[in-house]
């Protein structure tokens, strides 16, 4: 089964078989005198001396570096040998993330650079290959932790993590990878499933232009029932076309073939592209049939309304900060979050690991895809982010557990947003942008408060008395009354112009309780418990009051984890329950 055979791929979505891992042991080394482009460390024989654990970040405890201190510039080494067979195909080096900057060089050759610390990169390094029978990597990455125009989420600025940031997660914090293929080879596949007449719209995107003869074949399978068969002629480097799913069988249950959190069924799907002369470029991927639509009060997914019982996602690990200490963690992480009830995450201040949305798709977990955002307002700033934004809308938006994209979190980076017609023009730029990408989506321009442009009206709000919430967004609940009173971290809730009438409204934060049955300690958290009992009666009260509102569509608790400081998880950062997880569930799913 398809989906079997992509599950340990470090991009599930768009994956090669016959790959060659490079995770392991790099040689590395800090350069914090800025020598090492002049000293020439890119070159042949040059040893970088100390030894790093890759993906894992140099300040996380499983890098076997632990060093959490100030550094702007680090170097990365690793030895490969040729896997090609045949000396006519290229071969892809990909990485899944490196924060912030890198440069890449083969053998002492320049093979390209990339900016963007979230999103992923490939470059074709067959020409910068030497006669050697031992090839390596080097690799140059600048990440100012000063920099405040680097879209950095929660990454501290401080040594120290304060409030509510965290250590830093610098360099190569995701896999690394080699892939063989053809000089003309597939680059990206993109779906659009068509609910009225049960079509699948694809985009495929190569390397380069086809030559004469070239055909891009399509089978997509159920399990292991083969559903559908399509083959195109290749001309130039897009193909599109469209994949009948029911292929006239219009007896069966089509109902079977959709996607949804109760009922999460994935297609596979092999995409073939031969050219003549050239070996056959085979990539795996997998799609999920559904349909998203608002009402001014739901989300429908698939015509059903969803009540989004949704937790916010740090995505962090004490060990290995933003990269997940293995891949059995990725998937313990999703289980975990449905063990406590919930339907669904809200990715927060981070581009998730393509693994972690995998998961989502399989078992069924709804996902709202968020960024990192800067801390400032600039024309660098909004220009880095635009760009990292647009490159993760498009290496996610065939995950079926997506359901809505978020650009921007509560003005961060667009500080001054409520009085900049500036900002609010870049929030606005964010919105259509992501459309212009994915129309398949809600997008929510600025989560939480200052909503500006958006398909649903978010409020996060972190009153610690239940019966207010209740009254705030209960039965009868007057939304005007809400935009006249309430400012939350002392901002409007929506700026000037912004349309609520006719959009469905989440409270996308809320909660944040610390459970500390130990006075004098260092807790942060919007309010704070001493004993399991008070934890759990506090949960249901405040998730309770919104769990029977009528007005809104949902809401998001923060948060699944303790991360750091930042002590208002329902589990510890070790990811175990601070109170007795059935009680959780039953609270979260509103049966207690």
């Amino acid at each position: 089964m398809i989906l079997d055979r992509v599950e340990h791929a470090p991009n599930p979505q768009f994956t090669r078989e016959g790959r060659t891992d490079l995770t392991g042991t790099w040689e590395f080394a800090f350069d914090d005198a800025d020598e090492g482009l002049h000293a020439r460390w890119f070159a042949p024989g040059h040893d970088l001396g100390e030894r790093i654990t890759v993906p894992y970040p140099p300040e996380s405890r499983l890098s076997g570096i632990h060093d959490t201190g100030y550094h702007r510039v680090f170097w990365y080494r690793r030895a490969f040998t040729d896997p090609r067979t045949n000396p006519d195909d290229h071969l892809l080096l990909r990485f899944g993330a490196v924060d912030y900057r890198a440069t890449v060089w083969v053998d002492g050759v320049y093979v390209g650079a990339h900016e963007g610390g979230h999103t992923p990169f490939a470059r074709d390094i067959a020409h910068a290959l030497r006669g050697n029978a031992e090839h390596h990597i080097t690799v140059r990455v600048e990440d100012d932790p000063h920099d405040i125009e680097q879209p950095r989420g929660k990454q501290d600025w401080q040594e120290t993590p304060h409030v509510i940031w965290y250590h830093r997660t610098s360099g190569i914090w995701q896999p690394v990878w080699l892939e063989v293929v053809p000089r003309v080879h597939l680059e990206s596949i993109h779906w659009r499933f068509d609910p009225a007449d049960w079509t699948v719209s694809f985009e495929a995107e190569l390397s380069a232009a086809a030559t004469p003869g070239t055909s891009l074949t399509i089978d997509v399978e159920q399990d292991d029932a083969p559903i559908a068969h399509v083959s195109q002629s290749v001309h130039g480097r897009t193909v599109r076309g469209s994949v009948d799913i029911l292929g006239g069988r219009r007896e069966m249950d089509p109902g079977s073939l959709l996607w949804s959190p109760k009922r999460p069924n994935l297609l596979g799907a092999k995409l073939t592209l031969s050219a003549p002369g050239a070996s056959d470029d085979e990539v795996l991927t997998y799609l999920g049939l559904r349909s998203i639509r608002l009402t001014p009060r739901r989300l429908l997914i698939n015509g059903s309304p969803v009540f989004m019982r949704f937790v916010l996602e740090q995505g962090y690990w004490p060990e290995s900060q933003l990269t997940p200490p293995s891949p059995e963690a990725i998937r313990k992480e999703v289980e975990l979050i449905q063990a406590l009830g919930f339907n669904g995450a809200r990715i927060h201040q981070k581009i998730e690991d393509p693994r972690f949305h995998y998961w989502a798709d399989r078992l069924g977990l709804l996902l709202w895809g968020e960024t990192a955002n800067a801390f400032t307002y600039s024309d660098r700033a909004i220009d880095r982010h635009a760009r990292e934004w647009r490159e993760a809308v498009m290496r996610d938006r065939n995950h079926p557990s997506i359901i809505a994209w978020v650009p921007f979190n509560e003005s961060w980076g667009v500080n001054e947003l409520g009085q900049s017609p500036a900002q609010q023009h870049a929030v606005r730029a964010a919105y259509h942008a992501t459309h212009q990408l994915d129309g398949s989506r809600p997008v929510i321009g600025n989560d939480g408060w200052e909503n500006t442009e958006g398909d649903l009206f978010t409020v996060h709000d972190y009153t610690w008395d239940a019966d207010l919430l209740a009254r705030r967004y209960g039965t009868g609940a007057d939304v005007d009354d809400l935009l006249g009173t309430f400012f939350p971290g002392s901002r409007g809730v929506t700026v000037e112009g912004f349309q609520h009438a006719g959009k469905p409204m989440m409270v996308t934060e809320f909660g944040g309780v610390s459970y500390a049955p130990s006075s004098g300690e260092n807790w942060f958290g919007y309010g704070t418990v001493r004993s399991g009992g008070d934890y759990l009666e506090k949960y249901r009260a405040l998730t309770g009051a919104l769990s029977r509102s009528e007005l809104i569509c949902g809401f998001c608790y923060t948060q699944i984890t303790d991360t750091e400081q930042e002590t208002n998880g329902l589990l510890t950062e070790t990811r175990e329950p601070k109170v007795d997880i059935e009680e959780i569930r039953k609270i979260t799913a509103g049966e207690s």
